[in-house]
């Protein structure tokens, strides 16, 4: 009987497992750089507005290469996200900003809007997933 239970405990976990891969999608990101071929893209995911530009979901980065980077970020449910990212140009790991806090390096947001002081709203930046999808994105 304990064989069974554990057995039958092991194939539900497993089914289970299967449907929730099944239910989740892959985010691809494409970024061409047009300025700097060298240092980092840095990409935060964010899953709400109340999150947006607080708190990200899931974050990545990719090496910058022949002006190219890609970032695929996977496990994704059916939603509404958007997401910020920048060119770490010196690989210092942060955005630098100059006195009056502004960037200093090049930096971009979903559908490609930018905000005129301070980030676009999460309305003006936010996308649907609902199966795997590719976005492309040029920052300059």
């Amino acid at each position: 009987m304990r064989t069974f239970v554990i057995t039958f405990l092991f194939l539900t976990n497993v089914i289970f497992h299967s449907i929730a891969q099944e239910n989740t999608f892959t985010l691809t990101v494409n970024i061409k750089v047009t300025k700097y071929d060298r240092g980092t893209i840095f990409l935060a995911l964010y899953d709400s507005e109340a999150n947006y530009m607080n708190k990200a979901y899931k974050g990545s980065k990719a090496a910058v290469k022949n002006g190219k980077a890609t970032i695929i970020i996977e496990g994704l449910e059916k939603g509404s996200y958007a997401f910020s990212l920048f060119h770490d140009i010196n690989d210092n790991t942060k955005l630098d900003k100059n006195g009056f806090g502004v960037p200093k390096e090049p930096y971009a947001f979903s559908n490609g809007k930018k905000g005129l002081f301070g980030p676009p709203d999460f309305n003006k930046v936010k996308f649907d997933i609902s199966a795997n999808t590719s976005i492309s994105v040029k920052i300059k």
